[in-house]
């Protein structure tokens, strides 16, 4: 056959080697394509009288198989292009299991997905050991599940742990698959894993090899689903996400049945999971996570990134000793923090004691003593300024602290050194103007606590050269933190989307819904906390203050505050209590408004088209150039739920945004 193939088979000795490697891509995927070669090529090997056994290797030492591409469930609407769509893969893995000679799956890489549904089609399986040999099934994270035959497979196989990893989504190494059955033979790393395949196969032909097939008793399946079911319903705060339950009554139901009956349900069911919205939120999700995973494919093709071999940050307040752990621990770079005397010891305590935590759980490459003793703090603008690469500004929101400030540090760092401000709420472009060479002047707005938080904002202010915006982003990607890139504009993305959804909640508040109601309506849709939660934990006073910035008055936020209630962790007081409850009183604060009582569809349906509404006016206004951005920056910046795939994409699933706006905010 071609090279230019991805299936290649060789002859040896009666036993045909099958090697996929699909070209072009880091990993082997299924499409329609590879699924008909693949077909093919089965269909010629079943006429060769003279075969005696198959394996499967993988032409790529890091991956085996990685299942499908999802792409292609995302083009699917109807049933019946769907059933149609998916009995290629699912008629690929019967034909093996249907061949008469056995088979091998020679397992190195990460085996995940259809790929690992394949080799359970096959009548035993090899692991190598290997930093990247990984199996799992982890369709249920992009709101599907093994319906390619791995929840019927899978638990005949091995039994009832099965279920934790299909609901789970766990991925177990080579020896681990091999301890619990998943795996029948084990190679060490040093072994030669086509060989001991080789020699595996011929024993099986020869009947001395004996595989160990113990029978599992499912009598008590409906137990075991009905728990996993709670599980589940626990961990989504009784959400009924479509992928997880469908997978539960797909091996409850089919585990009933013969192999080839539950099959056939497991297909059926898998359909109801593909055309599912939260699927298909789910799978973008998983696209703006890949699009954002590694930040250096977002900058100019070409573009080479200013090595950052020192870094500098002003101000040792909550977010400055954030951003100065993440640089530490990821960088291990050299840090200079310039603040007032009294901030640099419980500053440098601060630090101290979250790499400790750091260091207890082994999330850290280097002892923490290494790290603290990159770390140089200071009140003045020494000579340790004049190498520094880049300086991120994190000190009080005053413009008149921010003059000050970029004034006094221009007169010491180079010309060319990255000067970049955290602010929330300052306009990049009107601060460029205290900055000598404002080119090199941009925004990096951190989310709370930033150690925790993946997402930062890169924010280009009018003067804000491309090479700084790339080089922004290299940065981002230096303290592994997932970007987006914005226009200047007031509260850039993340809290522009949000003025308005809390001005509705509040809305809904003063119209006499209860602060219970419409927070829980909130987290009802998936949301982690409602929005007046959010609101109290960011600190009441920020909205407040920016509102008031805005020339918006928002009465309820006025009260509270000028009441001292600043939020719980600000000032010990807001709108909850320490027990969660919302305190008795606030109420007298709220301010009234005509009452209206609002169900739970019309406070999400209200919320979501306030957000969807702002991120119309971004991509109008070209604040933002794709909506992806808006997503990206909804869902790890705010903890919008990640199976509706951001506020846009879910306005599109569910029709809400060619209903306001004529069109779809994304490209089919």
């Amino acid at each position: 056959m071609s090279s230019e193939r991805a299936f290649n088979v060789k002859m040896e000795d009666g036993l045909g080697i099958i090697t996929f490697d699909v070209i072009g891509s880091p990993m082997n995927t299924w499409s329609e394509d590879t699924v008909t070669e693949f077909l093919e090529l089965l269909e010629d090997l079943k006429k060769d009288e003279t075969l005696k056994g198959l394996i499967f290797i993988s032409g790529k030492p890091n991956a085996f198989f990685a299942g499908a591409d999802l792409k292609l469930f995302t083009l699917l609407k109807t049933r019946e292009e769907t059933a149609k769509a998916i009995s290629y893969f699912r008629n690929a893995f019967y034909e093996i299991s249907s061949l008469r000679v056995p088979t091998m799956a020679a397992i190195q890489g990460f085996c995940v997905g259809g790929g690992l549904e394949l080799t359970l089609a096959c009548t035993a399986r090899i692991a190598k050991d290997s930093k990247t040999t990984m199996l799992g099934l982890p369709e249920c994270n992009v709101g599907l599940f093994p319906g390619a035959g791995g929840s019927q497979r899978l638990p005949r196989l091995i039994g009832y742990p099965a279920v934790d990893l299909m609901l789970n989504c766990n991925f177990l190494n080579a020896e681990k698959s091999h301890q619990i059955g998943m795996v029948d033979r084990f190679v060490p790393a040093d072994g030669d894993l086509l060989e001991e395949a080789k020699t595996f196969l011929k024993e099986i032909i020869s009947g001395k090899a004996q595989l160990k097939r113990p029978e599992h008793d499912f009598s008590d399946i409906d137990n075991v689903a009905e728990q996993a079911r709670q599980k589940v319903l626990k961990k989504t705060k009784g959400r009924e996400l479509p992928g997880r339950m469908l997978c539960i009554k797909s091996f409850q139901d089919g585990l009933k049945l013969s192999l080839e009956e539950g099959l056939k349900l497991e297909g059926e069911y898998f359909i109801d999971s593909i055309l599912s919205d939260e699927a298909k939120g789910s799978i973008n999700t998983f696209f703006l996570k890949n699009l954002t995973d590694k930040p250096k494919n977002m900058m100019t093709r070409g573009f080479e990134p200013k090595p950052l071999k020192k870094a500098a940050v002003l101000g040792f307040g909550t977010m400055g000793r954030g951003i100065v752990i993440d640089i530490l621990r990821n960088m291990q770079v050299p840090v200079i923090v310039k603040d007032i005397p009294e901030a640099l010891e419980p500053g440098k305590a601060f630090l101290r004691k979250i790499f400790d935590g750091m260091a207890e759980k082994k999330r850290l490459k280097v002892p923490v003593d290494d790290l603290m003793n990159l770390l140089t703090v200071t009140s003045e603008y020494t000579d340790d300024f004049k190498d520094v690469d880049i300086v991120v500004e994190a000190v009080f929101e005053d413009i008149k602290v921010k003059e000050e400030v970029y004034g006094e540090l221009c007169k010491v760092v180079r010309e060319d050194c990255l000067i970049s401000s955290n602010t929330s709420s300052l306009p990049i472009t009107t601060m460029s103007q205290y900055v000598t060479h404002p080119e090199r002047f941009g925004g990096t707005h951190f989310f709370s606590p930033v150690w925790l938080m993946q997402l930062v904002e890169v924010i280009r202010g009018e003067k804000t050269s491309q090479d700084t915006v790339d080089n922004l982003l290299n940065f981002a990607a230096s303290i592994r933190k997932r970007p987006i890139v914005c226009r200047d504009n007031p509260g850039f993305v993340v809290n522009a989307m949000l003025f308005p959804f809390l001005l509705n909640a509040l809305q809904y508040v003063e119209e006499g819904n209860s602060i219970e109601k419409v927070d829980g309506a909130m987290t009802r849709f998936g949301m982690p906390v409602g929005p007046i939660r959010l609101t109290d934990e960011v600190g009441i006073d920020v909205p407040h203050k920016i509102f008031v910035g805005m020339g918006v008055e928002q009465k309820t936020l006025k009260n509270v505050v000028e009441d001292g209630r600043l939020g719980l962790k600000k000032s010990g007081k807001g709108f909850f209590l320490k027990d969660g409850s919302v305190d008795p009183e606030v109420l007298p604060l709220i301010a009234k408004r005509e009452a209206k009582e609002r169900t739970d569809e019309e406070i999400q349906t209200g919320l979501l088209t306030a957000l969807i509404g702002v991120g119309r006016d971004l991509l109008d206004r070209q604040i933002v150039d794709d909506p992806r951005m808006i997503d990206v920056g909804m869902i790890w910046g705010t903890g919008f739920p990640s199976d509706k795939g951001g506020p846009l994409k879910w306005a599109d699933l569910i029709g809400l945004s060619e209903k306001l706006f004529g069109k779809k905010f994304y490209k089919d």
